[in-house]
């Protein structure tokens, strides 16, 4: 047998290793003769690589949007000319790889996900995380990924029945990942009577996948306390979460705003001390999420509630987390948004009808009508939106799922141009997601 056809043979039963099943690689390895120089070959990789999985999915859609130009946190804003369109929501492929010492504990895991789209590729998630098993009780994780912050955060894209996250989580959590180091406490044994709580404590950069790097030496405590899927009843479940971020940024000039009386009534009044500058201004959220969960004839019912607050440091017209520093004032705002999501199977778990409300106040201290008066410096970033979703998911198969979505979007009315009533931004999305 020539070198090349070795070469050929170890890399087809590579390939298969690398993709199927444990049990299925245990199938092809049974096959193997391992007294031979090649076959002890591949047992070796075998043993290696067996804990390799290779996941991803794919989400077309079209949208309909109410008017063109529609300005949308539905996939994002609609082109000037445009009130309806065919995109790639996402395509992510992952790659995780696990290992197992000899009594079949993890001890090391790593995973790798980049999304893909007609807009380009980026990375989603790149970390690894090293488990103890002494007390079975420590995960540590470095790296790119989710911030352990609020439930819907950590509710992954292929998972979530609504087709994106709320306006709340788009705003101040965008990308929901950021790189940093995390500490999690678990009970693995399945004996502890811990074994139903996780808390999470990192410190990660701040800007997220918003801006190219860090750009200042300020960090962010993130922790959440969660109580995972506990039975009050054969039937019934209930889990839910309390969420802590502490934070910051370097302020760029000695020019900070915050909202109080004037002479006019509230506004922006600026704070232009000196040691302002390169000092840190706040970014310091609470949260508080639970969920139930019901099993009846149909499938399950299901309601999720979660409910955020705090305060915020962005810029004049915009709420969101600056991801690169410029010489711009920054404005600090308190904000509140809850997110309610009313789940029901239909019929049996194939067919699913879903209803979630949010809403998302990026300035609490001022209301309809005084945003946009006479004399104040208010901007449309200080508006309120409130989101009705309702839609069907018909789970054709565990490898494709239809989803037909309307987002009823509505602002609340003030003095500002252009926002004096309800702006045309509801969406309508119809979308397949392929998942492999």
């Amino acid at each position: 047998m020539t070198l090349l056809l070795y070469i050929k043979r170890i890399s087809v039963v590579f390939f298969f290793l690398s993709v199927f099943q444990k049990t299925e690689a245990q199938f092809l390895m049974d096959m193997v003769d391992t007294t031979k120089d090649l076959g002890k070959g591949l047992l070796s990789m075998y043993k290696r690589y067996d804990h390799l999985r290779i996941g991803g999915y794919m989400q077309p859609q079209f949208q309909v949007a109410q008017e063109k130009g529609a300005r949308s946190f539905s996939g994002g804003d609609f082109a000037p000319h445009v009130n309806n369109r065919f995109m790639l929501r996402r395509g992510r492929v992952r790659f995780d790889y696990a290992h197992f010492n000899e009594q079949d504990q993890p001890t090391v895991q790593f995973a790798f996900q980049f999304d893909g789209t007609e807009r380009g590729v980026a990375i989603r998630d790149f970390w690894g995380r090293f488990f103890e098993n002494k007390w079975q009780l420590f995960q540590f994780t470095g790296g790119m990924f989710a911030r352990p912050f609020g439930y819907e955060v950590n509710l992954s894209s292929v998972d979530r029945e609504a087709p994106e996250r709320g306006r709340m989580s788009q705003t101040l959590m965008k990308t929901e990942r950021d790189l940093g180091a995390m500490i999690t406490v678990e009970p693995r044994r399945t004996h502890s009577f811990l074994r139903y709580l996780k808390f999470d404590a990192g410190v990660f950069n701040g800007q997220g996948l918003t801006g190219p790097g860090e750009y200042d030496s300020y960090k962010d405590l993130i922790c959440r306390l969660y109580l995972k899927s506990y039975p009050l009843t054969p039937l019934v479940s209930i889990s839910g979460g309390l969420s802590f971020f502490q934070g910051g940024l370097m302020q760029p000039t000695k020019y900070l705003y915050w909202v109080s009386p004037g002479n006019t009534g509230k506004d922006f009044q600026v704070d232009s001390t000196e040691s302002n500058f390169e000092a840190k201004a706040p970014r310091n959220y609470r949260g508080a999420d639970m969920q139930w969960k019901v099993q009846n004839d149909w499938g399950f019912t299901e309601l999720r509630v979660e409910y955020w607050w705090g305060t915020q440091t962005a810029t004049e017209n915009s709420t969101e987390t600056p991801g690169v520093l410029t010489p711009i004032p920054y404005y600090i705002r308190k904000f509140d948004g809850a997110f309610i999501c009313f789940l029901q199977n239909i019929v049996n778990k194939q067919h699913q009808l879903v209803a979630k409300y949010d809403w998302y106040d990026p300035n609490t201290e001022v209301k309809g009508k005084e945003i946009g008066k006479t004399g104040t410096h208010f901007t449309p970033a200080d508006i309120r939106y409130n989101t009705l979703g309702l839609g069907y998911i018909y789970y054709i198969s565990q490898y494709l799922k239809l989803t037909l979505w309307y987002d009823r979007v509505s602002n609340e009315a003030t003095s500002l141009p252009g926002f004096t009533d309800d702006l045309k931004d509801d969406v309508f999305t119809c979308r397949l997601q392929f998942r492999f």
